[in-house]
Protein backbone atom coordinates (compact mmCIF):
# COMPACT_ATOMS: atom_id res chain seq x y z
CA UNK A 1 0.00 0.00 0.00
CA UNK A 2 2.69 2.49 0.95
CA UNK A 3 4.24 2.23 -2.96
CA UNK A 4 0.62 2.74 -4.45
CA UNK A 5 0.41 6.08 -2.54
CA UNK A 6 3.86 7.18 -2.89
CA UNK A 7 4.39 10.51 -4.43
CA UNK A 8 5.65 10.15 -8.57
CA UNK A 9 9.19 11.84 -8.65
CA UNK A 10 7.51 14.59 -11.65
CA UNK A 11 5.52 15.96 -9.09
CA UNK A 12 7.10 18.45 -6.21
CA UNK A 13 7.25 18.17 -2.79
CA UNK A 14 4.32 20.60 -2.04
CA UNK A 15 0.69 19.95 -1.18
CA UNK A 16 -2.28 21.00 -4.00
CA UNK A 17 -4.00 24.39 -3.55
CA UNK A 18 -6.85 23.73 -5.65
CA UNK A 19 -10.19 24.03 -4.42
CA UNK A 20 -12.06 21.00 -2.43
CA UNK A 21 -12.78 18.24 -5.27
CA UNK A 22 -11.61 20.18 -7.55
CA UNK A 23 -10.25 17.33 -10.48
CA UNK A 24 -6.92 19.28 -11.16
CA UNK A 25 -4.91 17.24 -8.61
CA UNK A 26 -6.07 14.13 -9.97
CA UNK A 27 -5.09 14.77 -13.35
CA UNK A 28 -1.52 16.58 -12.38
CA UNK A 29 -0.82 13.09 -10.64
CA UNK A 30 -1.92 11.26 -13.55
CA UNK A 31 -0.07 12.90 -15.98
CA UNK A 32 3.19 13.03 -13.46
CA UNK A 33 2.34 9.13 -13.48
CA UNK A 34 2.77 8.45 -17.08
CA UNK A 35 6.07 10.65 -17.15
CA UNK A 36 7.84 8.96 -14.65
CA UNK A 37 6.71 5.50 -15.94
CA UNK A 38 7.45 6.15 -19.47
CA UNK A 39 11.38 7.72 -17.98
CA UNK A 40 11.01 11.04 -19.85
CA UNK A 41 10.71 13.62 -16.57
CA UNK A 42 14.21 15.29 -18.18
CA UNK A 43 12.78 15.67 -21.21
CA UNK A 44 9.54 17.18 -20.70
CA UNK A 45 8.43 20.51 -21.23
CA UNK A 46 4.92 21.05 -19.84
CA UNK A 47 2.94 24.58 -21.25
CA UNK A 48 0.43 26.22 -19.47
CA UNK A 49 -2.02 29.08 -19.81
CA UNK A 50 -3.99 31.76 -18.27
CA UNK A 51 -6.80 30.44 -15.88
CA UNK A 52 -6.34 27.27 -12.79
CA UNK A 53 -4.04 25.67 -15.30
CA UNK A 54 -1.27 28.55 -14.39
CA UNK A 55 -0.44 27.09 -11.06
CA UNK A 56 0.93 23.72 -12.74
CA UNK A 57 4.42 25.48 -12.20
CA UNK A 58 4.16 25.09 -8.63
CA UNK A 59 3.01 21.15 -8.86
CA UNK A 60 4.89 19.41 -11.53
CA UNK A 61 8.80 18.80 -11.06
CA UNK A 62 10.10 19.50 -14.35
CA UNK A 63 10.10 23.11 -16.61
CA UNK A 64 6.82 25.00 -17.04
CA UNK A 65 6.15 27.75 -19.95
CA UNK A 66 3.38 30.16 -18.83
CA UNK A 67 1.82 31.41 -22.38
CA UNK A 68 -0.82 33.66 -22.68
CA UNK A 69 -4.65 32.64 -23.11
CA UNK A 70 -5.28 30.44 -25.48
CA UNK A 71 -2.00 29.99 -27.07
CA UNK A 72 -0.22 27.64 -25.79
CA UNK A 73 -0.76 25.35 -29.03
CA UNK A 74 1.36 27.76 -30.57
CA UNK A 75 4.01 27.58 -28.05
CA UNK A 76 4.08 24.10 -28.66
CA UNK A 77 4.62 24.25 -32.17
CA UNK A 78 7.83 26.42 -31.63
CA UNK A 79 9.23 24.49 -28.66
CA UNK A 80 8.64 21.20 -30.65
CA UNK A 81 9.86 22.25 -33.66
CA UNK A 82 12.99 24.47 -32.26
CA UNK A 83 13.95 21.44 -30.06
CA UNK A 84 12.18 17.79 -31.51
CA UNK A 85 14.31 16.10 -28.86
CA UNK A 86 11.89 17.52 -26.01
CA UNK A 87 8.45 16.35 -24.96
CA UNK A 88 5.91 18.89 -25.29
CA UNK A 89 2.28 18.67 -23.88
CA UNK A 90 0.04 21.50 -22.85
CA UNK A 91 -2.50 22.05 -20.34
CA UNK A 92 -5.17 23.77 -21.06
CA UNK A 93 -8.95 24.50 -20.15
CA UNK A 94 -12.20 24.68 -21.72
CA UNK A 95 -12.63 28.39 -21.15
CA UNK A 96 -8.86 28.83 -22.67
CA UNK A 97 -8.81 25.98 -25.33
CA UNK A 98 -12.31 26.04 -26.65
CA UNK A 99 -12.84 29.81 -26.65
CA UNK A 100 -10.04 31.95 -26.99
CA UNK A 101 -7.86 29.18 -28.46
CA UNK A 102 -10.15 27.71 -31.07
CA UNK A 103 -8.01 28.95 -33.75
CA UNK A 104 -5.11 27.67 -32.45
CA UNK A 105 -5.93 23.94 -31.37
CA UNK A 106 -7.70 23.19 -34.85
CA UNK A 107 -4.92 24.44 -36.81
CA UNK A 108 -2.09 22.87 -34.90
CA UNK A 109 -3.95 19.50 -35.62
CA UNK A 110 -4.72 20.03 -38.49
CA UNK A 111 -0.63 20.51 -39.15
CA UNK A 112 -0.16 17.37 -37.07
CA UNK A 113 1.89 18.98 -34.68
CA UNK A 114 3.94 16.30 -32.89
CA UNK A 115 2.74 17.62 -29.49
CA UNK A 116 0.13 16.44 -26.70
CA UNK A 117 -2.83 18.26 -25.68
CA UNK A 118 -4.67 17.37 -22.15
CA UNK A 119 -8.00 19.74 -22.58
CA UNK A 120 -9.87 19.87 -19.22
CA UNK A 121 -13.67 20.00 -19.78
CA UNK A 122 -15.33 21.27 -16.13
CA UNK A 123 -17.97 23.45 -18.57
CA UNK A 124 -17.19 26.54 -17.34
CA UNK A 125 -14.48 29.52 -16.57
CA UNK A 126 -12.89 28.04 -13.17
CA UNK A 127 -10.66 30.79 -12.02
CA UNK A 128 -12.65 34.07 -13.17
CA UNK A 129 -15.72 32.66 -11.35
CA UNK A 130 -18.00 30.55 -13.04
CA UNK A 131 -19.36 32.28 -16.02
CA UNK A 132 -20.56 30.22 -18.86
CA UNK A 133 -17.85 28.81 -21.21
CA UNK A 134 -17.88 27.23 -24.71
CA UNK A 135 -18.70 23.73 -23.16
CA UNK A 136 -21.71 24.76 -20.60
CA UNK A 137 -24.52 22.88 -21.30
CA UNK A 138 -28.12 23.62 -22.06
CA UNK A 139 -29.39 24.76 -18.93
CA UNK A 140 -26.84 25.01 -16.71
CA UNK A 141 -27.01 28.08 -14.35
CA UNK A 142 -23.72 29.65 -14.17
CA UNK A 143 -22.41 33.41 -13.08
CA UNK A 144 -23.21 34.61 -16.46
CA UNK A 145 -26.29 32.39 -17.28
CA UNK A 146 -28.32 32.59 -13.42
CA UNK A 147 -31.30 31.27 -15.85
CA UNK A 148 -29.27 28.39 -17.42
CA UNK A 149 -27.68 28.53 -20.94
CA UNK A 150 -30.23 29.56 -23.75
CA UNK A 151 -29.34 27.77 -26.40
CA UNK A 152 -31.38 29.85 -28.95
CA UNK A 153 -29.14 32.92 -27.46
CA UNK A 154 -25.85 31.56 -26.17
CA UNK A 155 -25.50 28.77 -28.56
CA UNK A 156 -25.17 24.61 -27.96
CA UNK A 157 -21.77 23.44 -26.07
CA UNK A 158 -18.67 22.92 -28.35
CA UNK A 159 -18.15 19.37 -28.60
CA UNK A 160 -13.85 19.38 -29.62
CA UNK A 161 -12.88 16.25 -29.50
CA UNK A 162 -15.77 15.38 -32.43
CA UNK A 163 -14.46 18.56 -34.23
CA UNK A 164 -10.74 17.87 -33.90
CA UNK A 165 -11.42 13.99 -35.28
CA UNK A 166 -12.57 15.27 -38.30
CA UNK A 167 -9.22 16.59 -39.03
CA UNK A 168 -6.77 14.66 -41.01
CA UNK A 169 -3.46 15.98 -39.04
CA UNK A 170 -4.90 14.34 -36.02
CA UNK A 171 -3.38 11.22 -34.81
CA UNK A 172 -5.23 10.64 -31.24
CA UNK A 173 -8.25 11.77 -29.99
CA UNK A 174 -10.07 10.72 -26.83
CA UNK A 175 -12.53 11.96 -24.24
CA UNK A 176 -12.43 10.31 -20.69
CA UNK A 177 -13.39 11.28 -17.08
CA UNK A 178 -12.96 11.37 -13.40
CA UNK A 179 -16.17 10.41 -12.16
CA UNK A 180 -15.08 6.72 -11.27
CA UNK A 181 -12.21 4.55 -10.62
CA UNK A 182 -12.76 2.82 -13.69
CA UNK A 183 -12.35 6.53 -15.85
CA UNK A 184 -9.61 7.27 -13.79
CA UNK A 185 -7.73 4.23 -14.99
CA UNK A 186 -8.77 4.73 -18.60
CA UNK A 187 -8.14 8.41 -18.03
CA UNK A 188 -4.50 7.37 -17.33
CA UNK A 189 -3.82 5.29 -20.15
CA UNK A 190 -5.19 7.83 -22.58
CA UNK A 191 -2.97 10.49 -21.71
CA UNK A 192 0.43 7.87 -21.43
CA UNK A 193 -1.07 6.70 -25.25
CA UNK A 194 -0.56 10.28 -25.98
CA UNK A 195 3.01 10.71 -25.03
CA UNK A 196 4.04 7.61 -26.59
CA UNK A 197 2.52 8.70 -30.04
CA UNK A 198 4.68 11.85 -29.34
CA UNK A 199 7.50 9.66 -28.52
CA UNK A 200 7.11 7.18 -31.97
CA UNK A 201 6.80 10.80 -33.91
CA UNK A 202 3.40 9.79 -34.68
CA UNK A 203 1.64 13.36 -34.36
CA UNK A 204 -0.79 15.40 -32.67
CA UNK A 205 -2.97 13.95 -30.01
CA UNK A 206 -5.53 15.58 -27.71
CA UNK A 207 -7.12 14.20 -24.24
CA UNK A 208 -10.57 15.72 -23.35
CA UNK A 209 -11.27 15.39 -19.37
CA UNK A 210 -14.19 15.78 -18.07
CA UNK A 211 -13.63 17.24 -14.60
CA UNK A 212 -15.41 18.44 -11.60
CA UNK A 213 -15.11 21.80 -10.25
CA UNK A 214 -17.49 21.95 -7.29
CA UNK A 215 -17.07 25.54 -6.43
CA UNK A 216 -18.25 26.99 -9.12
CA UNK A 217 -21.01 24.35 -9.53
CA UNK A 218 -22.12 25.02 -6.32
CA UNK A 219 -21.93 21.24 -5.37
CA UNK A 220 -20.26 18.83 -2.93
CA UNK A 221 -17.05 17.41 -4.31
CA UNK A 222 -19.09 13.82 -4.30
CA UNK A 223 -22.22 15.19 -5.83
CA UNK A 224 -19.92 17.16 -8.51
CA UNK A 225 -19.11 13.40 -9.73
CA UNK A 226 -22.64 12.37 -10.14
CA UNK A 227 -23.08 15.37 -12.16
CA UNK A 228 -20.42 14.62 -14.35
CA UNK A 229 -21.88 10.82 -14.74
CA UNK A 230 -25.90 12.04 -15.16
CA UNK A 231 -25.45 15.30 -16.93
CA UNK A 232 -22.14 15.61 -18.77
CA UNK A 233 -21.23 12.39 -20.28
CA UNK A 234 -24.70 12.89 -22.00
CA UNK A 235 -23.60 15.62 -23.53
CA UNK A 236 -20.36 14.77 -23.95
CA UNK A 237 -20.00 11.06 -24.52
CA UNK A 238 -16.61 8.98 -23.69
CA UNK A 239 -14.46 7.03 -26.06
CA UNK A 240 -12.17 7.34 -28.85
CA UNK A 241 -13.06 9.36 -31.25
CA UNK A 242 -9.76 9.44 -33.74
CA UNK A 243 -7.12 6.78 -33.12
CA UNK A 244 -4.71 6.85 -36.89
CA UNK A 245 -2.41 4.10 -35.43
CA UNK A 246 -4.78 1.59 -34.00
CA UNK A 247 -3.75 -1.93 -34.09
CA UNK A 248 -6.48 -4.26 -35.00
Amino acid sequence: MKKIFQRPESLKRVSFRYCPGCGHSLIHRLIAECIDSLGIREKVIGIAPVGCAVFAYDYFNFDILEVAHGRPPAAATGLKRAIPDRIIFSYQGDGDLAAIGTAEIIHAANRGENISVFFINNATYGMTGGQMAPTTLPGQKTSTTPSGRNSKKDGYPLRVSELLSTIEGASFIARTALDSYKNLIITKKAIEKSFRYQIEDKGFSLVEILSPCPVDWKLSPLDSLKWIKKEMISVFPLGTFRDKFKEN
